[in-house]
């Protein structure tokens, strides 16, 4: 059996890019991946500012603790003063410019009001140089990078670019994941159940996951467990996407028709994983059409079970589309956690257990971790990553993975 990480840089090795670009207005790039590096078209700040309402003065006249200035002028926001002369002090408020002459600003609780004296000011701290003054440029200046090609767009990063005067963005097309699920066990939630048959719950994890990662997702629905019905699914979902998953089929049962229909419509491998929960993957490419050169869609399949379905998503296909977009290479982030647990019966296979940060900054483990038990990732926070052949004792410190860094 492969190791994770074998599997995973398999995988990896054969994805590339989408090499399709699209130019983009700002407000439409959330969750985009960016296609090339971005220059700020101006210095950010554009002029030095302040970053506190108060008073702008020249140090040198306020050494001394008490120092009386006149104001000689009020700066807002959005306005520019003129240039400060000896012996003055600007009134001025957050943002605003700092004027010429000006080195500091002293905040308005540091100072006070003489007695009958409406345009002065005591400046009651000798202020250092550059006090509470931002400096022009100081965030960006014009012909710096501002974003990385390989960016995948935030809220924060759509922000930099408005900051740096850019109204549209160069950004990868959205990946596009087709994805099927087989069992003739299987209804859609509101249909009556068949006679031995259970709710289709991968379609709604798996379909979620898609679009969490910024693809766009096609349903194709329940296909039944017929070789000409998966081979026809095949071949639609082919035509207009770059990545075809299912889930349920890729065994080597009788009713597990993926292998032949995946090996008649294009080329597959079969893989066993030396993980748990999962094992079995099915990793290849359906042609578009007869034409060798119309090109292939991706081919992934995963097992049937939901835990199984949606780790082995987590930590192949999320990897794998990833690079499909684009997106600057991270490490998954993990983090050593205490265990709270006792994990005896040690695998020999990889283990992925589902845990739950407690209020000790430990981590408890979900009872029943069984791969058809789905609620035991809906409970928990996280995978513990288990080496095979290694049992975890409660204190023992553990490899956790949030499932924030594997969903976003």
């Amino acid at each position: 059996m492969l190791t994770a990480q074998q599997a995973l840089d398999h995988l990896l090795s054969h994805a590339q890019p989408v090499a399709e670009i699209e130019r983009v207005p700002m407000q439409a790039t959330l969750g985009r991946v960016l296609a090339e590096n971005v220059n700020s078209l101006v210095d950010v700040p554009p002029l030095d500012n302040t970053s506190m309402d108060g008073y702008a003065v020249r140090t040198a006249d306020t050494q001394n603790p008490g120092s009386v200035l006149k104001i000689a002028q009020r700066i807002p926001a959005g306005s520019v003063g003129t240039e400060l002369q000896a012996g003055t002090a600007a009134r001025i408020f957050t943002g605003a410019p700092v004027p010429l002459g000006a080195d500091a600003v002293v905040m308005q609780e540091d100072c006070a009001t003489p007695e009958g004296s409406a345009d002065q000011v005591q400046v009651n701290i000798a202020p250092s140089f550059g006090q509470w003054i931002r400096r022009r440029g100081e965030d960006l200046t014009a012909g710096k990078t501002a974003l990385t090609a390989g960016t995948f767009l935030r809220p924060q990063e759509l922000g930099v670019a408005a900051s740096a005067g850019l109204t549209h963005l160069n950004v990868k097309r959205r990946v596009k994941v087709a994805a099927f699920f087989t069992g003739d066990e299987l209804s859609l939630p509101g249909e009556p159940l068949k006679p031995g048959g259970i709710y289709n719950s991968n379609r709604d994890t798996l379909l979620a996951c898609i679009k969490a990662l910024g693809c766009d997702a096609t349903d194709l629905g329940i296909v039944p467990d017929r070789l000409d019905a998966t081979r026809a699914a095949l071949r639609q979902a082919s035509q207009d996407h770059d990545l075809i998953i299912t889930s349920g089929g890729v065994s080597v049962g009788e009713e597990d028709h993926i292998k032949p229909a995946v090996t008649a419509e294009g080329r597959l491998d079969l893989w066993q994983i030396a993980i748990k929960p999962g094992k079995p993957l099915a990793f290849g490419a359906v042609r578009k059409s007869e034409q060798a050169n119309d090109g292939e869609a991706w081919f992934i399949g995963l097992p049937g079970n939901p835990v199984s379905s949606f780790v082995t998503f987590l930590l192949f296909v999320r990897p794998f589309i990833l690079k499909l977009q684009g997106r600057a290479a991270k490490q998954t982030q993990s983090y050593l956690m205490r265990a709270d647990f006792d994990w005896l019966k040690a695998d020999r296979r990889n283990e992925f257990l589902r845990v739950k940060l407690n209020n000790n900054g430990g981590l408890d483990l979900f009872p029943n971790q069984s791969s058809g038990v789905l609620t035991s990732a809906s409970w928990g926070d996280g995978l513990v990553d288990c080496p095979p052949n290694q049992p975890i004792k409660a204190g023992d410190l553990v490899k956790y993975i949030p499932f924030d860094a594997l969903l976003n």
